[in-house]
């Protein structure tokens, strides 16, 4: 990278702690801290969503299914436009509506009102520790970004800088800092992708010619995927949109109901097909060159995540390297950031909260910053001992997914509004995904774990509310 390269990707990266140091000086309180004083537009909320969702790990592991499947592994994104819409119609019209939602900062708040305490608590955990290993996929996502574009960067000191810089960032400015600055971030790496990272790297591989002479159909082909890979990613991304605490945080920040919806719709769109094809095509275009052997320092035996971010180091000229740089970089600080708020605020507001009753506004924001800090601290540690960033972001979904639907849709939409039914619902699937996740056990059909985690989760939810039901039944006829 050349010395303009480097100048544009320092100013680029000070701006943004520029951005977070003018927040800092604007937030009053957790509630402009957490949620962005609840008065921000559709479109800055739709693009932070699909910013947060697709900006940073997102980008760099479509970049990897398209370099190892081709443009099949579109399919993963169009999961999330279902999701998107889906909690657009279903969801936020729930919430929105609901006046007892509207001083909430976080979604355990939710499960405590609809359950009680136990449940907002044993929420809160699997919040954080879903969000905590999210974070940690997003800076890893960063580090080998860094480490693919700078020769001389080793991934563990990339991981360092990239987490540094995401933390403080984040640290300073707050739920409003992420929103706005997500807006230019997200808007800034489309653009530099679709008009000039698609065009050169597609001129650098020789056109399509040279794509069609290199690459089997197979990478052309819609159905160059397994039914198993379709479900599994529909079964842990589709629910996170009702589930995920950095969309809370965002349906709370809307003005309205309206606003909100049309967020959503906004996100959907921009995530498939927008983002999808960019991402694998991109991933794919890297998978040529490395075939024709024009990649220099990459062959197919590396990590095929790293393949997007060497592409572009060797194809774009001084000055728009740093630019795309700088972008890609910014949009995986956009989801980290989102993901480090939502774990600090799980911590601050649901784990902790007691022990900031009595303080003032100030002294709340302060201990918000010293424990979004230390979490953005240890989600470096755990970045450093993970090697793929499309795995790590799946497992955390997949965690909370499997912990906190079930019950978050029998409180929402079913009135089943049972505290120790959620409790154990929630241990339950959290902990059954967890164990066969770690075990490593081959499971039916090639399946996640995350779908027999929810079925074990749905199970312990009807049979705890059953027993109840029974046992008070007796009781009564006694």
């Amino acid at each position: 990278m050349s010395w303009i390269d480097l100048g544009i990707f320092l100013a680029y990266m000070i701006a943004m702690l520029g951005v977070g140091f003018f927040y800092m000086k604007k937030n009053t309180g957790q509630e402009d801290y957490y949620v962005g004083g609840r008065s921000i537009g559709s479109w800055h909320i739709g693009l932070s969503v699909v910013a947060t969702d697709v900006g940073g790990g997102f980008s760099i592991g479509l970049g990897g299914l398209g370099f190892a499947m081709g443009i099949s592994g579109s399919w993963m994104l169009f999961t999330g436009l279902l999701g998107a819409w889906l909690a657009a119609v279903l969801l936020i019209p729930r919430v929105k509506a609901d006046p007892a939602f509207a001083k909430f900062f976080t979604f355990p708040q939710i499960m405590g009102h609809l359950y009680n305490s136990n449940a907002a608590r044993v929420s809160a955990i699997i919040c954080f520790l879903g969000y905590l290993g999210f974070t940690s996929s997003q800076l890893l996502a960063g580090a080998k970004l860094a480490s693919g574009t700078f020769e001389a960067l080793d991934l563990d000191v990339a991981l360092l800088i990239m987490g540094g810089i995401a933390v403080i960032y984040t640290v300073l400015g707050g739920l409003k800092a992420v929103i706005y600055t997500d807006t230019v971030q997200w808007i800034i790496l489309m653009l530099g992708l679709m008009f000039i990272g698609v065009p050169m790297a597609y001129n650098f591989v020789g056109g399509w010619s040279g794509i069609s002479e290199t690459l089997p159909a197979s990478f052309f082909s819609f159905s160059n995927l397994t039914w198993q890979d379709l479900a599994n990613w529909g079964i842990t991304i589709i629910p996170i949109w009702f589930v995920g605490m950095t969309l809370y945080q965002r349906i709370f920040a809307a003005r309205d109901v309206k606003s909100a919806k049309k967020a959503w719709f906004i996100a959907g769109l921009f995530e498939w097909p927008i983002m999808a094809f960019l991402g694998v095509s991109l991933g794919l275009l890297s998978r040529v060159a490395v075939e024709q052997g024009v990649l220099e320092g990459f062959d197919l035996g590396m990590d095929p995540e790293m393949g997007l971010p060497v592409l572009l180091s060797q194809i774009l000229p001084a000055g728009i390297l740093g630019l795309m740089m700088s972008a890609y970089f910014s949009a995986v600080l956009s989801t980290a950031d989102s993901c480090l708020m939502a774990a600090s605020g799980n911590m601050t507001t649901d784990l902790l909260g007691k022990f900031l009753k009595g303080k003032t506004l100030k002294e709340e924001m302060r201990v918000s910053q010293v424990l979004t800090l230390v979490i953005g601290g240890v989600a470096i540690l755990i970045a450093m001992q993970m090697t793929e960033v499309l795995s790590l972001m799946l497992y955390s979904y997949a965690f909370m997914v499997s912990g906190l639907l079930v019950p978050v849709i029998g409180g929402l939409f079913f009135h089943q509004n049972n505290g120790t039914a959620a409790v154990v619902s929630m241990i339950a699937g959290g902990a059954v995904t967890a164990g066969l996740t770690i075990s490593e056990i081959a499971l039916p059909f090639g399946l996640d774990a995350n779908l027999f985690g929810l079925t074990v989760s749905l199970l312990a939810f009807v049979s705890v509310i059953k027993i109840q039901k029974e046992t008070s039944s007796k009781l009564k006829s006694i």
